[in-house]
């Protein structure tokens, strides 16, 4: 009679959401900014992480001074970590579509309306459980991977290998500066009226390299600004007049603060919203919703609306 899995076994004894903890930590390199991806109290993370190194028997991380390093063992299990996520997340959907083939889970990210396309679905297919899930600005491609979600309407750039993405519109980019700044009263700007101006940066290299315009045309270098992680933290530090942002004009997440104000920007080429599905899928609700995207989600529903957007 073959052997099974007992209690001891290390893979019965693997936590999945353990693994996801670890793989968000070992990507973001930084115990703060994993806990903030995570919605987790950064001690309660650390508990989780050091329950996975004892089940496991090895140390997978080491805080140093900048942040967060992958130690031998660390590195060894990152990708076999990704590999099962994976694979979870694909048996989960596979059941679930056996179970429930008429459910879908749309994403979006911070400032995007997708619910024209969402009701033009529900019409189309009032048998399908359709379900919407707002997603952090960089989490659009992991949340696709895991099967978290089927559909995601998001702003370029993030990493798009395994997808298929189409430009459903663009959008002019703007300045955001506080109320009281020396270009809040101009009718448009261009970046040389913000060569010394400090300018906001989040931890992507691909994201700050767009939404930044770094490096410039010229060749030279962004000024160098704060570190954030949220749209919040961000409009704080452009009220107090420690940095200024580049900005998308169609964004409606947050209302237009009276001390800030949006002046449009000339000379770079505008932002992307985009749609984006798992590269393949040709489920019935997955294709349905791509046609409600494209008919429906034209462009910004106030456009120049008093509103930003990391």
């Amino acid at each position: 009679m073959p052997d099974t899995p007992t209690a001891s076994d290390g893979a019965a004894d693997l936590d999945l959401r353990l693994v996801r903890y670890f793989t968000v930590v070992a990507e973001l390199r930084h115990f703060g900014r994993a806990a903030a991806a995570l919605h987790l109290a950064q001690p309660s993370l650390s508990r989780q992480i050091r329950r996975l190194e004892d089940r496991l028997g090895a140390r997978l991380l080491d805080r140093t001074p900048h942040g967060t390093e992958l130690t031998d063992a660390g590195r060894a299990l990152l990708p076999r970590a990704r590999a099962l996520l994976r694979a979870a997340g694909q048996a989960v959907a596979e059941t679930r579509a056996a179970a429930e083939p008429t459910r879908l889970t749309v994403g979006y990210t911070t400032g995007l309306i997708i619910t024209p396309a969402v009701r033009e679905l529900r019409r189309r297919h009032p048998d399908a459980d359709v379900h919407t899930l707002h997603l952090a600005w960089d989490r659009p491609r992991a949340a696709l991977l895991d099967h978290r979600v089927d559909a995601v309407v998001a702003r370029l750039p993030f990493p798009t290998d395994r997808l298929e993405v189409s430009v459903l519109y663009d959008e002019p980019r703007v300045l955001l500066v506080p109320a009281g700044h020396r270009l809040a009263g101009r009718e448009r700007v261009t970046l040389e009226d913000i060569g010394d101006e400090p300018q906001p940066r989040l931890p992507d290299p691909a994201w700050n390299a767009f939404w930044r315009v770094d490096p410039r045309p010229d060749g030279s270098r962004a000024p160098v600004g704060p570190l954030v992680d949220t749209v919040e933290d961000k409009l704080e530090l452009i009220a107090a007049g420690d940095a200024v942002s580049i900005a998308p004009a169609g964004s409606v997440a947050v209302h237009l603060r009276s001390d800030l104000a949006a002046v449009p920007l000339e000379g770079v080429e505008p932002g992307h919203v985009v749609l984006a599905t798992r590269a393949g899928d040709r489920g019935r609700l997955v294709t349905a919703f791509r046609q409600a995207a494209r008919s429906r989600l034209t462009g910004p529903p106030h456009p120049g609306g008093p509103a930003v957007d990391l």
